[in-house]
């Protein structure tokens, strides 16, 4: 079934296309709150309500956009108000783990370790709304025109702040890049 299908089905009161809809979104949603709210538990509790919200609203819903952008809008919006009604703030600080096996095995993994971890320091550098958008995208794998939706924004404001978070993360993440020329690229 297609989103109109589905939310012609919930609108009736048909478990199966809220099940349906439940299952196929849960997921990326959840990874959204998760990426908003730094804690799986929040983040599954957030999308829980949202679904809730659905399920109650479904007759008088009017949904003009993609199932799947209100989703993410409602999603994004439930969660940003949690912060703001809870004073939530959770630094996205990397956690080193102690591997113990061999050194020449442990190597690999202590670099990939640094990469993320500067990765996370980059990111933390973003301002919010490009952070919003570059973990949209590349996170969760939005297209433009769903990330304008469920932000509310122009596809241009969207490309912008895109355009804006790759330039920071290229030059914090300098180090990490080859370089032009290098034999390795």
């Amino acid at each position: 079934m297609d989103d109109r299908q589905l939310l012609d089905g919930l609108r009736r009161g048909d478990h199966d296309a809220f099940d349906a809809i439940f299952r196929t979104h849960y997921p990326a949603l959840v990874g959204l709150a998760e990426s908003l709210l730094r804690g799986r538990g929040l983040a599954e509790e957030v999308v829980q309500e949202v679904m809730l919200e659905l399920w109650r609203r479904r007759e008088s819903l009017s949904i003009d956009e993609s199932l799947r952008a209100y989703l993410f809008r409602a999603t994004r919006n439930r969660a940003l108000n949690h912060l703001r009604h809870e004073r939530v703030r959770v630094a996205a600080a990397p956690r080193l783990q102690v591997d113990t096996s061999s050194s020449a095995e442990a190597e690999p993994n202590l670099v990939q370790q640094e990469i993320d971890a500067a990765l996370a320091q980059a990111m933390s550098l973003l301002p919010p709304r490009c952070r919003e958008v570059f973990e949209l995208s590349r996170v969760h794998g939005l297209r433009y025109a769903e990330i304008a939706d469920t932000l509310g924004v122009s596809v241009k404001t969207v490309e912008a702040q895109m355009g804006k978070a790759l330039r920071i993360l290229r030059g914090e993440m300098a180090q990490w890049l080859p370089s032009a020329g290098d034999p390795e690229e």
